[in-house]
């Protein structure tokens, strides 16, 4: 029940600050038209804004006989701690990240790039997948698909301001101007406040889920090394849903630079570390005979089994 709650002022506040931009571009007016579009947009997030972030990054999805080492993997995590499974997607791009998605653990989503499976080892890969399904049980994935949502059209909007002639007689050339900067500055800020408490949360979680934190650990550090020099497209179209990635997949423009939407990695990989009782994140022990069966026995095939 607090998760929803905290989604309602998620969205309260997002609203008021859709409202906002509209009042400062339209008057009166604007604000009215801006809370009836924010209506929609609230309803249409809740719905189907997992389905639309999907869309934006060219997931498809995969079953168990296409995936057997990913699917297979995601469901055996699942099974062994009471939870629904989610619908696995893959994203086809070089990057290794992965995200989830979905406005409840009954109709949620993980979804994983073509460079994670194949550069990532099967004990690695767990650790990330079980980070995805830490958002799930959190209910994180509905708030960060809402500030996604509302921050993409927040900066849309404020990107409009310059052509509206209601906004330049109200604030001048030099307000107008101002907010198409600080409207988008303040969604971005909204990003950043929920995002990184909430990675530290879901890499805690994550590590208790696959029952190893180094494997996770050795994940981070393997993805933020690739991540900064592949080119993730896609999430470069589409900035405002960053902070969904286990590692913010932005690095082709300057501009993504300004505001990080996660916590520094090396701090995430020291508190994982620590979990383990301070044990080198690279030496990760053997997994049990009894821990991802599915995934070790795929390994000798690839990681698509």
């Amino acid at each position: 029940m607090g998760a929803y709650v905290k989604t309602a002022m998620l969205m309260a506040a997002m609203t008021a600050l859709f409202m906002g931009v509209g009042w400062l571009i339209g008057g009166s007016g604007g604000a009215v038209i801006a809370l009836v579009v924010a209506g929609l947009m609230n309803l249409f997030t809740w719905w189907n804004s997992d389905r639309a972030v999907l869309r934006m990054h060219n997931a498809r999805p995969v079953t168990e006989a296409e995936a057997p080492a990913y699917v297979g993997m995601v469901r055996e995590m699942c099974a062994r701690n009471g939870m629904p499974m989610p619908a696995c997607y893959i994203i086809d791009t070089d990057q290794p990240n992965a995200f989830a998605t979905g406005r409840n653990p009954q109709n949620a989503a993980v979804a994983a790039t073509t460079g994670l499976l194949r550069r990532l080892s099967p004990e690695e890969l767990a650790g990330v997948m079980a980070h995805e399904l830490a958002h799930i049980r959190n209910h994180d994935t509905l708030i960060m698909t809402i500030t996604a949502t509302f921050a993409g059209a927040i900066s849309m909007l404020a990107n409009f301001a310059l052509f509206f002639g209601g906004s330049r007689e109200r604030m001048g050339l030099v307000g107008t101007l101002a907010l198409m900067i600080l409207a988008p500055l303040a969604a971005a800020l909204v990003q950043m406040a929920i995002s990184r408490a909430r990675e530290y949360e879901a890499d805690r979680v994550g590590a208790e889920i696959c029952g190893q934190p180094l494997w996770l650990a050795a994940a981070l550090e393997k993805i933020q090394g690739f991540a900064a020099r592949i080119d993730n497209p896609a999430a470069e179209r589409n900035p405002a849903t960053a902070h969904m990635f286990i590692i913010n997949p932005l690095h082709a423009h300057a501009h993504d630079k300004l505001f990080s939407t996660h916590p520094n990695t090396a701090n995430r990989v020291a508190a994982l570390v620590e979990m383990a009782g301070g044990r080198t994140a690279g030496r990760a022990p053997a997994p049990a005979a009894s821990s991802i069966p599915r995934t070790r026995r795929a390994a000798r095939r690839g990681p698509w089994g």
